[in-house]
């Protein structure tokens, strides 16, 4: 059986003393009170940018299964905002300009 070594320095990972500088210039910006804060919303963010993957990966799953390729969006009341204009709208309203 053939034991794998793990190394103990990785290049390009800081390690103790570049990991404490780093904690003290987070604690000189945000303050000893935010810190743990932020780190709780991060961690919400992270749960629910999870939770947001596994739902995807569900109904990859599901579709998978059933063949069924169709649009499933249930998000049919989403619209777009962002104006549509095309190359020639945008040259004629600079030449009028």
């Amino acid at each position: 059986m053939v034991a794998e070594t793990v190394p103990l320095f990785v290049p390009g990972i800081p390690g103790g003393p570049e990991l404490l500088i780093i904690l003290f210039i987070a604690i000189l910006l945000f303050g000893a009170n935010k810190i743990p804060k932020l780190a709780r919303s991060s961690g919400e963010a992270m749960g629910e940018f999870q939770k947001g993957r596994e739902k995807v990966e569900t109904e990859l799953e599901e579709m998978r299964q059933s063949g069924n390729y169709e649009d499933t969006n249930e998000d049919d009341d989403f619209v777009d905002t962002e104006p549509v204009t095309s190359e020639e709208e945008t040259e004629t309203e600079t030449e009028s300009q």
